[in-house]
């Protein structure tokens, strides 16, 4: 279990992010246009996984905004922006900030993107939602980055998880 803050406020989260070197969990997700989406819809490509609260606050919009200029411009490489917000949410989102270079998914149905990988924050004002991370995975499904971002309006090393991919 991660402990980060929300607002100086501690929060625990259900699990630790996967280990560097290991194999990505499938998963299954829900695309824009309501379609499942699950790992191998991805395969042979550098996974992006931007994980976030909700694409309505400023951090995790700023999140998918950044990632879709500097990560989507690596080759081979797919930006995964993963929250519980509904996936009409994420693609009004996407539409009025022009964002066409990543890809939205939604773990609201289940919640068992959230659970497989100890993402769910458990405790605080945000409680049920999914904690800021950045999961970067290779071409061959090994994981080689994780970032739990320590204060959730502290957005993530974008450096740092761009750094992992070259």
């Amino acid at each position: 279990m991660a402990h980060i803050t929300l607002g100086g406020n501690s929060v625990e989260t259900s699990g630790n992010l996967p280990e560097i070197g290991s194999q990505v969990k499938d998963f299954e997700l829900v695309a824009v246009d309501l379609s499942t989406k699950t790992m191998d819809d991805f395969k042979g490509n550098t996974l992006i996984l931007n994980i976030f609260p909700s694409v309505n606050t400023g951090i995790c919009a700023t999140s998918v905004r950044t990632f879709n200029k500097t990560g989507a411009a690596i080759p081979n490489t797919k930006v995964l922006c993963i929250s519980r917000d509904l996936p009409f949410a994420q693609d009004q989102f996407c539409a009025a900030e022009g964002l066409d270079n990543v890809v939205m998914l939604s773990d609201f149905k289940t919640g068992a993107f959230g659970k497989a990988y100890g993402l769910d924050m458990i405790s605080g004002g945000f409680d049920g939602l999914l904690s800021r991370c950045v999961i970067i995975v290779d071409d061959s499904g090994k994981v080689i980055y994780t970032e739990q971002v320590p204060e959730i309006g502290q957005e993530p090393d974008y450096d740092a998880a761009l750094a992992a991919i070259k």
